[in-house]
């Protein structure tokens, strides 16, 4: 039963983000269908990033504080009526409202999902457990980036939009009946409250690691939803040829997510496998816009998916080993809180680059600065993280 529990939390977790996937990758169909600019387009995407930001630590506290298995329900049954919404709609306005009550949705997902799964592992392998939890999700993206493409064109987007809504809640009713109600938290001598943050931010470590999630995220949505226009647009190829080159960045990006939290858990050195991961992704957005011809451009992008999110398990364990998992919930909020803004903001701003400068160019070598930036914070972080044994 553990098994098919754990299985199931994944699927659900790729479920919701064919959404996200989708209007990355269906972005120029829309952007036709609707007479968007590309500023608009990022803004799209941005509202329900924003919201769902916004969401992060209250979510975090409410998972710490009741049924994490209540929220992560309700909040997959919001987000997927949302998206079978979404297929039908025709205002770029609604949409936007569309998105925004999505991001709010989205948000009781994350942090009670990364404690139903990390409950079902041993404490020494939280890591392990919360990459594997990430990795449902582009796991779901190959299969959209390599199918999408093909059945888009006999079926439209919106079409498909509202089968993944379909998918979405058919997985909710396996889980659901797998994993039986929600049991209520014991109660506690020390209820978990949101004037237990600021304390929390006076630790060095919460901190820095809130600087490397702004950058985590910025980069890994900045790349992954611009990456099929930038190869339609500004490289020329078809929508199923980006659809396939996203497909292959999924196809590294999801088992990566699994082996970097099992290898920070393994060696015990969780800076060292995001750091490593920070460098690598610095030179590898640095090249991708310069480099000539397709074969090159897959071998940058290849390099880039492997470690875009290699880091996402130990990044998010580190502060609960340091600290203590009481306030997971609370710590794993505030950490996609930071990670969510950088998401917002450079989503967004790529777009926003493209039309005022022609070219994704000074939006992805920005992100490459992003991460040299968080590469200072991992350094600096250093000195006084004591995991312990």
């Amino acid at each position: 039963m553990r098994r098919a529990i754990v299985t199931l939390l994944v699927v659900c977790q790729s479920t919701q983000a064919l959404i996200f996937g989708g209007i990355a990758l269906f972005l120029p169909l829309i952007r036709s269908d609707l007479g968007l600019t590309f500023t608009q387009a990022g803004t799209l995407a941005a509202a329900g990033n924003l919201v769902y930001a916004l969401m992060q630590v209250p979510s975090g506290f409410l998972a710490d504080r009741f049924s994490p298995r209540t929220l992560f329900v309700v909040g997959l049954l919001g987000t997927n009526v949302l998206a079978a919404l979404f297929a039908v709609l025709t205002s770029y306005q609604i949409m936007l409202v569309n998105q925004a009550v999505s991001g709010f949705f989205r948000a009781l997902v994350f942090a009670p999902g990364l404690l139903l799964i990390s409950a079902e592992f041993p404490s020494d392998r939280r890591a392990t457990a919360m990459g594997l939890y990430v990795a449902g999700g582009f796991s779901s993206n190959i299969l959209l980036s390599s199918v999408g493409p093909l059945l888009v064109g006999h079926l439209g987007w919106r079409l498909l939009f509202g089968l993944f809504a379909v998918a979405g809640l058919g997985t909710l009713l396996l889980y659901r009946r797998a994993a039986g109600p929600p049991v209520p938290k014991p109660p506690s001598d020390n209820p978990v409250r949101l004037g237990d943050l600021p304390p929390l931010l006076r630790h060095r470590i919460v901190r820095l690691t809130g600087v490397i999630q702004f950058a985590r995220l910025a980069v890994a949505q900045g790349f992954t939803f611009w990456l099929p226009t930038w190869l339609v647009v500004d490289r020329g190829q078809s929508l199923t040829s980006a659809g396939l080159v996203a497909a292959l960045g999924a196809a590294l990006t999801a088992p990566a997510n699994y082996l970097g939290g099992y290898l920070s858990d393994r060696i015990g050195r969780p800076l060292l496998v995001i750091g490593g991961s920070l460098a690598t992704l610095a030179a590898g957005l640095a090249l991708l816009t310069y480099v000539p011809g397709m074969l090159a451009v897959l071998v940058v992008v290849a390099m880039i998916s492997v470690v875009v999110q290699v880091y996402f398990g130990p990044l998010f364990a580190l502060p609960i080993a340091v600290l203590g998992s009481g306030r997971a919930g609370l710590l794993s909020g505030f950490g996609n809180f930071c990670a969510n803004l950088g998401s917002f903001a450079f989503v967004y701003a790529l777009g926003a680059i493209k039309d005022a400068t022609g070219s994704f160019r000074a939006g992805f070598l920005s992100l490459s600065v992003l991460c040299l930036i968080a590469l200072v914070a991992a350094f600096l972080a250093r000195p006084r993280v004591a995991l312990p044994a």
